[in-house]
């Protein structure tokens, strides 16, 4: 089932996930559903919370070589935690609960992660690229925070006055939609 995801900035955004500690048809039904809503919205990563749970669960689906986003490749991470970040690397980030505004984010360029998967077994994973840069993403949704937060003072400044705009220009544009069809109505 495709859920309805999160937008910023909505509160619930800001909550800190807690720790999964049932790993059962409830929590399988959660991924499952969060990995049809993450391919229908066109993502390569999504936390629960997002989908207004707040578990610490995440999933991310590279797409690979050929340019296919392969299921076989899913990684569904439970309960992560840190082992190591090395290095540091620039990479541009976009989101699915910050629609259409995407900049250059501040990472680390190595990461090692144990995390469960979802049937409460240990893991670990060494990443670097796009996959160590999305293991952070998602886990800074868990913790409560979004990238916006993570992109220097002026261009957060640039970025509230447009979101601010563009929600204006929404909702007039919704307005004026709700009066054509009230309109037509009569």
């Amino acid at each position: 089932m495709i859920l309805e995801i999160l937008s910023y900035p909505n509160k619930k955004l800001y909550e800190v996930s807690s720790e999964v500690v049932e790993f059962d048809e409830k929590l399988h039904e959660l991924l499952d559903d969060m990995y049809e809503t993450m391919i229908a919205k066109d993502g390569i990563g999504l936390a629960a919370i997002q989908v207004g749970v707040a578990k610490r669960v995440l999933i991310i689906n590279l797409v690979n070589e050929e340019g296919i986003q392969d299921k076989t490749e899913l990684l569904e991470v439970i309960n992560p935690k840190f082992e190591l970040k090395q290095g540091e690397c620039v990479y541009q980030e976009g989101c699915l609960s910050v629609p259409g505004f995407y900049e250059d984010v501040k990472r680390a360029e190595f990461v090692k992660v144990s995390y469960q998967d979802r049937f409460g077994n240990a893991q670990s994973i060494e990443a670097d690229g796009l996959l160590a840069i999305a293991l952070q993403h998602e886990n800074d949704h868990l913790e409560g925070h979004l990238f916006i937060e993570k992109i220097g003072f002026n261009k957060r400044k640039r970025f509230d006055k447009e979101y601010k705009e563009a929600q204006k220009t929404s909702s007039t544009k919704n307005k004026s939609e709700r009066k054509i069809r009230h309109q037509d109505d009569k």
